[in-house]
C-alpha cells in the first residue's frame, strides 16, 4: 500500500510532554465498528469490557539504553551517541549510532570516563564495532558481559525518551517512573509499551472485581519503533526484529478463556504483535520464545486479538498502519480527526484509544 495513505497533520500542541496524573485519568477514545465514537477515560475500562475478557499486558522494563561515548581511533577521537535496540548475546548489542559515518568496523568506543589512564575500570565501558549495517545500525561487542554489562549500562546510560519528547525538553528524574509501567519486570526494552502506562493498582482492583483477568507476556521493544517509514510503499519497509516470549501457562489460559467466550484484549501494539506472531491459523495461541518482525498492514487477518487498547501514533508509522488494519483505515483516519479536534493528547505520554476489531 502507499505509505502516504497513512499520513495526517498533527499540531505540535497535541504532543504530550508529560503524562496526566493519576495515570488512569487519561482520556480514552472508544472506536467500535459502525458506532459513534465515545469519549471516555481510562478509568472507565472495566465498564467497557465484559466478565471473562482477558487483558494481555507486556511486562518488559525499559533500560537506560542511550549512551554517549568517544570513538577512539589511533590519535583521534570523535563523540558518538549510541541507542541500544536489541541484545544479541551476553556481551553484544545491536544499536543505532549517530553520526554513524564516524564509525568503521574495528573502531573502539569508550563510554564513561574519557581518560585513557583512569585507574578504575568500573567507571568506564568499552565496545568494539563488529558490524555495520544500513541506517546507522551497528553491532557492538562490549568489554563486560552478562550482569556486569547490565550494571554498566544502568550506570552510564540515559533513559531513552522518544525523540518527539526528548527534542523538546530534557529527561529528568520523574521520567524514571513515568516512563515505566507499574508492572514492569523483565529488563530489556529501550522504549516503553506505552498503553500500559495508564494502569494503576486501583484500576487493576476494579478490573478484578468485574471479573476481567490479566496475563503477562514479554516483548522487548526496540528503538526501531521510533523509526519513520521512509519507503513509498509498505512492501518496501523492513521491520527490526524484537525478542518476545509467551509461556505455556499463559497460552493455555488465553485459549481456555476464549473457548469460554471471553475476548483477548491486547494492551498495546507490542502485546498484539507478539500474540499474532504466536497465533495458529485457528486463532489459538501457541507458546512462543524468539524474535518477531511481524509487520501488520490493512488486509492482515487477525487471529488472536479481539480488542486493542493503544495510544495515538505518529503519521506514516508502522503503528498507525497496524491500528488501521485492526479497525479500518477510513475509520482510524476519522478517529484521529476527531481526537485532534477534541483535544486528545498524542504519543507516548498521551491519551488512549480502545479499538474493537472490525
Amino acid at each position: 500500500m502507499r505509505v502516504d495513505l497513512f499520513d495526517f497533520d498533527l499540531p505540535d500542541e497535541r504532543i504530550a510532554l508529560r503524562p496526566v496524573e493519576p495515570r488512569d485519568s487519561a482520556r480514552m477514545l472508544v472506536v467500535r465498528p459502525e458506532s459513534a465514537f465515545e469519549d471516555r477515560i481510562v478509568r472507565d475500562l472495566p465498564d467497557l469490557l465484559q466478565p471473562g475478557d482477558v487483558l494481555v499486558l507486556n511486562d518488559t522494563k525499559v533500560i537506560p539504553s542511550r549512551l554517549y561515548g568517544l570513538r577512539m581511533r589511533e590519535e583521534t577521537a570523535a563523540r558518538v551517541e549510541i541507542m541500544l535496540h536489541k541484545r544479541e548475546g551476553a556481551d553484544r548489542w545491536r544499536a543505532f549510532a549517530r553520526p554513524a559515518k564516524k564509525l568503521n568496523v574495528g573502531d573502539r568506543i569508550r563510554f564513561g570516563e574519557e581518560s585513557e589512564s583512569t585507574a578504575c575500570e568500573l567507571v568506564r565501558l568499552d565496545a568494539e564495532v563488529v558490524e555495520k549495517g544500513e541506517g546507522g545500525d551497528v553491532a557492538l561487542r562490549f568489554s563486560f558481559s552478562g550482569p556486569f554489562l547490565d550494571e554498566a549500562i544502568a550506570r552510564l546510560g540515559e533513559l531513552p525518551l522518544p525523540p518527539y519528547i526528548a527534542g523538546k525538553r530534557a529527561t529528568d528524574e520523574k521520567d524514571r517512573t513515568d516512563y515505566q509501567t507499574v508492572y514492569a519486570k523483565d529488563e530489556g526494552a529501550v522504549a516503553a509499551p506505552t498503553a500500559g502506562l495508564h494502569f494503576t493498582d486501583e484500576l487493576f482492583r476494579r478490573l478484578d472485581e468485574r471479573g476481567i483477568s490479566r496475563r503477562f507476556v514479554t516483548l522487548h521493544v526496540g528503538a526501531g519503533t521510533f523509526l519513520p517509514v521512509k519507503a513509498e510503499d509498505t512492501e518496501e519497509h523492513r521491520m527490526h526484529a524484537e525478542w518476545g516470549t509467551i509461556t505455556e501457562d499463559t497460552a493455555q489460559a488465553l485459549n481456555e478463556a476464549r473457548a469460554r467466550g471471553g475476548r483477548i484484549v491486547a494492551v498495546g501494539t507490542t502485546s498484539l504483535r507478539l500474540l499474532e506472531s504466536a497465533a495458529r491459523e485457528d486463532g489459538t495461541v501457541a507458546p512462543f520464545s524468539g524474535d518477531t518482525a511481524i509487520f501488520i498492514t490493512p488486509g492482515y487477518r487477525f487471529k488472536a486479538v479481539d480488542v486493542l487498547m493503544t495510544n495515538f501514533h505518529l503519521p506514516r508509522s508502522t503503528l498507525f498502519m497496524l491500528v488501521s488494519a485492526f479497525a479500518g483505515l477510513d475509520r482510524m483516519r476519522a478517529a484521529y480527526v476527531h481526537a485532534i479536534a477534541t483535544g486528545y493528547r498524542f504519543y507516548s505520554y498521551g491519551d488512549a484509544s480502545l479499538l474493537f476489531r472490525r
